[in-house]
């Protein structure tokens, strides 16, 4: 019996086989495991107030700027940057501001991944979610340089917009699915709401419908295969380029 088992490899294929939401479930873990550390170091982050997760792992244009900037009240800093931290374009989307900001971007991740991950594979969904997590950071140092940005919702508007033009490429009215709504309303929670990242967000769903293009294109096999892959690296890193242009150029005036 020993000697018919599979080696250890094969199984690991199998067990992997069987997990339809291993990048979903990887995804809101690590954003678990953010919010544990850096509720363990500053408790207060667990409403929201902590300032150590926000000074070292948020975004904003001065700690991506040639430095040094303080985050803190002058001569009790929690975190002295010296610019150029640009480790915070992919941190920011890690980090929540308080424990319902994180339930609720945590609760939109699975709801979409359980959709989309079966739907697109591993590898392009979390292509996708990246370049969307780049684009909703340089939306934010766009539109809203002064302010402090984190959290998942860039990504998540990604994987909303994903599906709104995925559907509607393939002749599904996003509105009796319940996504367009969906999109809709938080959209407008955006603009009407303080205290939101409206770059972030307009980042994130502009990547997301993007990406959809190719990933998810009107008629399958438009594009060859590569092209699923491709197109979501070259959206993540025209994001980039993006935010470093505006950081160097301190773009818009």
């Amino acid at each position: 019996m020993k000697a018919a088992r599979p080696d250890v490899k094969t199984r690991a294929k199998f067990w992997s086989a069987q997990q339809d939401l291993l990048v979903t479930m990887s995804l809101i873990g690590i954003n678990l495991a953010v919010f544990v550390y850096v509720t363990l170091r500053d408790p207060a982050s667990l409403s929201g107030s902590g300032s150590i997760g926000s000074a070292q792992l948020g975004l904003t244009r001065a700690a991506l700027d040639s430095g040094p900037v303080g985050f803190g009240l002058p001569g009790n800093e929690v975190y002295v940057s010296d610019g150029s931290d640009w480790y915070r374009l992919v941190t920011s989307g890690f980090l929540h501001f308080g424990i319902l900001h994180l339930a609720f971007n945590l609760y939109f991740l699975y709801v979409l991944g359980r959709i989309i991950e079966p739907l697109i594979g591993r590898v392009k969904f979390l292509l996708v979610y990246v370049a969307s997590l780049l684009a909703g950071s340089a939306g934010a140092i766009v539109l809203q340089p002064e302010g402090l940005h984190g959290g998942a919702s860039g990504a998540v508007f990604g994987l909303l917009g994903l599906l709104f033009v995925g559907y509607y490429l393939r002749g599904i009215n996003p509105f009796t699915t319940g996504i367009g709504t969906v999109l809709i309303l938080n959209l407008v929670i955006t603009f009407t709401i303080g205290g939101i990242s409206i770059g972030g967000h307009l980042g994130g769903v502009i990547a997301g419908g993007l990406c959809a293009l190719v990933v998810i294109p009107r008629r399958p096999g438009s594009f060859p295969p590569w092209a699923a892959y491709a197109w979501p690296v070259v959206i993540g890193l025209l994001s980039v380029a993006v935010t470093i242009y505006a950081v160097q150029n301190s773009w818009p005036a």
